[in-house]
Order: C-alpha cells, then structure tokens, then sequence
C-alpha cells in the first residue's frame, strides 16, 4: 500500500527532525528489561501508526511517498561512558547530536543509548513530512507566492564561520515569561509566543545594527498549526503535518528603535491572515496547482540574504513529562533540529522541572547567540544540570 503526501507535508523541507528524553536510572529494572520495555511499547504502538514502519519512496512524477511495507522501525542500542550530569545540554550540539540516530532507512529511527551512571536516554528521528487526506475541489484565493518559493534553489552551504548555525539550549521562568508578555503587548493583550518572538526578534535586529556594514531588514516566521482550524467544520482526521509559515519583514531601524508592544503588534498583524480556515485551505490549493514541483517556504531557503531571518515554532504540546516507560518521567526532554535552512530556527518547549517555564531551542548564529545572552541575561538562561536538578 502507498499514499502520497498531503500538500501541505509537501511545503516542508526534507529535513529530519530529533527528539532527546534522558531519564535518571530506573530503580525497578534493570537496563535490559527497559530495552524490552521500549521494544514491545513501540511495536504496540506501530499497529495504529503502521505508517511509520513503512519507507519513503519516490512515485514517477518524482514525489516522496510512503510505502506501507512494515519494513519496521530500526533499534539502536548504544552505550557512552558519560554520566548524566556531564552532559553539556546547553550545547545539544555537542551533545544531544551524538544521542539521537542518524535515520538511514524508513520513516523513523529509535536510539537507546546507557550512560555510566545507570541513566537511558531514548533519542528518536523522524521524517518531517507524513500522510494526510484528500483535500476539496481547487479554489486558489489570495496569492501566496510571497509565502513560499520554488524548491529549484536549495539554501547555499557557506564555510563563512560567522555565517555557521549552531544550537543552544536555555530555559525561561514562568515569571520571567509574565513579565515580558505584559511588557509587550500594549493596549490589547497579547499571546505569550507573540510576546516572546517579538522579543526574540528585537534583540537580533540589535545586534544586525551593529555589524559594521548594517542590514536594513530582517524577517520573522512562526510557524501555525492548522490542524484544528481545517477539522473545525469537516469530519477529517488528518495524520501529517498541517503548517505554514507565515512571516513578516520589517527595517531594522524601527525593530529597534521602536517599543516592543510595536514589534508585538507586528508579529499579531502577520499572524491574523495566517490563522484561519480559508488560509490552509488557499495554500493545500496553491500548492496542488504547482504539483510536482517541490516548494517551500521562502523564508526556509532564501529568507536571510537581505537581513537576519529566523523562525519561531511551537514545542508548547511536546508531552516531555508524560513520556512514561514504566520508570518515571525523563528529567530532561527537547527537540534537536538544526534544520539546514538559511534561516534561524527557534522551538519552545514546556519545561521538565517547574509547570509554567519554558525550554527554547535556538539555531543561529554565533554572533546573535552571544549578544542575546548577554542583552537577555535575566530572561533566557543557559540549560544546566542544577535547573534540571540531576
């Protein structure tokens, strides 16, 4: 059996995405029995989600689609003469890299991997692109040729070391989060991811201000979910992704010249047109009159070549504290995703310690990286192993 990809999995790019779960050494069994554990959880779980034993395969109009073969899923089991609290978190680079598989075949990849403490930690890599349903008839509304580009031209490698992304780990306090959505959201209140992505995208426009020779732009995406927004009135259960990736650009010199409840107000405005029913259902079609040319969004692949670009998703569902084996909640949960794009990448996530703070993964350069900790300092913290309590 084989289903081809929903359009909007096709707007994504082939990019595979990790998660990492570290979890203190389980009291009630011993490491091999936790091996089993997962072994028989995950097989349990492939008998509704038979999807992800299949493999991508390429049709004859040259698109990815699944093959439901029940190739299965591949096991790894390592072992790394680390303890738990020697791994630099805050550097998932460093180390969450070398704890999640590197996926080689089929749709998803399983790595358990014991430290010399005792702990496990269970890395997993997927496919960003999944199956979903048809759509209805082609209605092409509004254009959205300045929301995606065609794939014809990849984002360019460059050796320039200022110009490399790398990744970073913080975490944020649930007060220090209250603070900053008070602060930016002026007469009407806004949503703490606007707050914190207008924040985000303030500071780097400060630092793009001080290059010797300064960008006049700089570009922001969110990604939206719109998922519940298409089942609101259909009968449809979809099993995929349903994103897009709105984003707005603006001068540098207003970005930080001007108060955050502007840039605030910014990010609501590009937001708005993003957020509906009719704008997923104009982007499925958009896409369908393009098919089989391969698109993306225009900020994956060409957002930064007139100014510091960079896109904010949302991890705020990642259910770090309820991945439950069997041997308590992981101490420790975050996606790993160095996506390969021009463009930065940032994911918030829920905290593993304290209900209320978040986790931000950020992908950028080193230049902004350093200047956001240190303008940011009593805001976004480095991960360490005295927050995790480990």
């Amino acid at each position: 059996m084989k289903y081809l990809l929903y359009n909007l999995d096709l707007i994504l790019p082939p990019v595979h995405v990790s998660v990492c779960f570290c979890y203190k050494k389980p009291r009630n069994m011993t490491n091999s029995m936790a091996h089993e554990t997962l072994k028989t959880a995950l097989a349990e779980t492939l008998v509704s989600y038979y999807a992800f034993a299949g493999e991508i395969v390429t049709n004859p109009t040259g698109e990815p689609e699944i093959l439901c073969n029940n190739r299965g899923v591949d096991f790894m089991e390592a072992g790394a003469d680390v303890d738990l609290r020697e791994l630099n978190l805050y550097d998932p680079d460093e180390s969450i890299a070398k704890l999640v598989p590197i996926k080689k075949h089929g749709v998803i990849a399983i790595q358990v991997t014991q430290l010399k403490c005792g702990s496990i930690v269970v890395g997993c890599t997927f496919d960003s692109g999944c199956i979903l349903h048809e759509h209805a008839p082609c209605i092409v509304g509004r254009d959205l040729s300045t929301r995606c580009t065609y794939l014809s031209r990849p984002p360019q490698e460059t050796t320039n070391p200022d110009s490399i992304l790398v990744s970073r780990l913080y975490y944020i306090k649930a007060d220090a989060l209250d603070d900053l959505q008070a602060l930016a959201s002026g007469s009407k209140r806004r949503t703490k991811l606007e707050s914190f992505s207008a924040f985000l995208w303030k500071l780097v426009a400060k630092h793009a201000a001080t290059d010797p020779v300064p960008s006049k732009n700089s570009k922001l995406g969110i990604v939206v979910d719109g998922r519940r927004r298409l089942m609101e009135q259909e009968n449809n259960t979809y099993f995929g992704n349903v994103l897009s990736i709105p984003f707005g650009g603006q001068m540098i010199d207003d970005l930080v010249n001007k108060p955050l409840s502007w840039v605030t107000e910014v990010v609501h405005r590009f937001l708005e047109t993003a957020v509906t029913k009719e704008h997923f259902l104009n982007l499925i079609d958009w896409v369908e009159t393009r098919r089989p040319t391969p698109t993306v969004s225009r900020i994956y692949s060409t957002g930064s070549e007139d100014g510091p670009a960079f896109v904010v998703s949302s991890g705020r569902s990642f259910p770090v504290t309820q991945v439950n084996f069997g041997w308590g909640s992981p101490v420790f949960g975050s996606y790993h995703f160095p996506w390969g794009g021009n463009a930065g990448y940032v994911m918030p996530m829920p905290s593993s310690v304290e209900d209320g703070d978040w986790m931000v993964y950020l992908h950028l350069t080193k230049g902004p990286l350093k200047f956001i900790e240190e303008e940011a300092s009593q805001v976004l913290k480095p991960i360490d192993n005295n927050y995790l309590k480990i």
